[in-house]
């Protein structure tokens, strides 16, 4: 065996060695505790999400990133809930997520029936932690003890939204300085970016890959040619980018390893995905090795990497509030006459989105 391969397998060695002691912190969150205020409000998420499945069989992967989406701006604190008003500038309508975002109105639904069990209790920062950790269940992923005890802010900040959330677009170096800033590091880039494991995609988040990568008017050189083929079927090259592509080309609606078999294939779709893999001499590869081969280490991985995600600066005590509708704080008196007149509309609308 070569020398280069024996350095190899240290490596990956040394990291399943790690990653079997993984540790996990709660911090000042308990997943205790809403266990007598409102004991059944797991139950209650996963109902409801299980019922939007039945539907819709993209709304798991769009709940896991609404969390995602959330935590990376202000903190855990469902400020990506809000929506525009006279004082909140609406992360929803940041470039990242306008258009882009689905799943309000399944949250809105968890949130009338947890607030039918238990009035004035659980934050919708919670649900959105909760719905994350359900979704995985419920399409063949492992769960963990979710953290809770979050409170909702009472702001929102669409320009934190437009900095800090990364770009399908982004390279290795601009992924792992976002994920850096929330105190998280190359093995959460990893193991968090294996949630593209299922869920869609626009064309316009990619297309540039098919046909213009870095300007040079050809494919993007590290696209498997048989996946070019397929994604230049989906996307024409004249088409408006709103066309979907399923991010796990073989298993799109279940959570498992095989995002990671993909990339190993050049079968990454996005961008931020394909760089953890085909970025010479990068750290990520060993560790994309290792999720490929051993799902049981990703599942383990990935649940810890999500409840270190849930703590980046939750509100707790008595800071903020428990929001009675997760869309507006609880200040805007104008809002349950808002809710009241976009309530039948909001699907429609979110349904044609990502």
């Amino acid at each position: 065996m070569s020398s280069l391969r024996v350095s190899l397998a240290a490596l990956c060695c040394a990291f399943v060695v790690f990653a079997g002691t993984i540790s996990v912190s709660y911090g000042q969150l308990d997943p205790s505790f809403y266990k007598k205020s409102c004991p059944k409000v797991h139950a209650i998420v996963r109902e409801v999400v299980d019922n939007a499945l039945d539907s819709d069989p993209r709304i798991g992967a769009s709940l896991v990133r609404l969390h995602f989406h959330d935590c990376f701006v202000q903190g855990c604190d469902a400020s990506i809930l809000l929506n525009k008003t006279d004082t909140i500038d609406s992360e929803q309508d940041a470039f990242p997520n306008v258009d882009s975002i689905r799943g309000l109105d399944v949250v809105n639904n968890i949130k009338t029936a947890v607030e039918e069990a238990c009035p004035a209790t659980v934050s919708c920062a919670d649900i959105l932690a909760l719905a994350a950790e359900v979704s995985v269940i419920l399409t063949e992923g492992n769960g963990w003890k979710v953290p809770l005890g979050r409170r909702d802010s009472t702001t929102a900040n669409r320009t934190l939204a437009n900095s800090n959330l990364p770009a399908p677009s982004s390279n290795l170096t601009e992924l792992k300085a976002a994920f850096l800033v929330q105190g998280l590091d190359t093995t959460d880039l990893v193991a968090l970016s294996g949630a593209h494991t299922f869920g869609r995609s626009h064309c316009r988040n990619f297309q540039d890959r098919v046909y213009n990568f870095s300007n040079t008017g050809q494919p993007d050189p590290n696209l498997n040619t048989t996946y070019l083929q397929t994604l230049s079927g989906i996307c024409p090259q004249d088409g408006d980018g709103s066309n979907l592509a399923n991010l796990d080309p073989t298993t799109p609606d279940t959570f498992d390893k095989n995002y990671y078999n993909n990339l190993q294939l050049q079968n990454g779709l996005l961008n931020s995905d394909q760089v953890l893999f085909s970025t010479s001499g990068a750290d990520t590869v060993a560790i994309v090795n290792s999720f490929a081969a051993n799902q049981t280490l990703f599942f383990k991985q990935f649940a810890a990497s999500m409840i270190k995600m849930g703590n980046i600066s939750p509100l707790t005590g008595t800071q903020g509030e428990i929001r009675s509708q997760c869309n507006f704080v609880n200040s805007d008196s104008s809002r349950l006459k808002a809710v009241a007149s976009t309530k039948e509309s909001d699907h429609d609308v979110l349904v044609s989105s990502i």
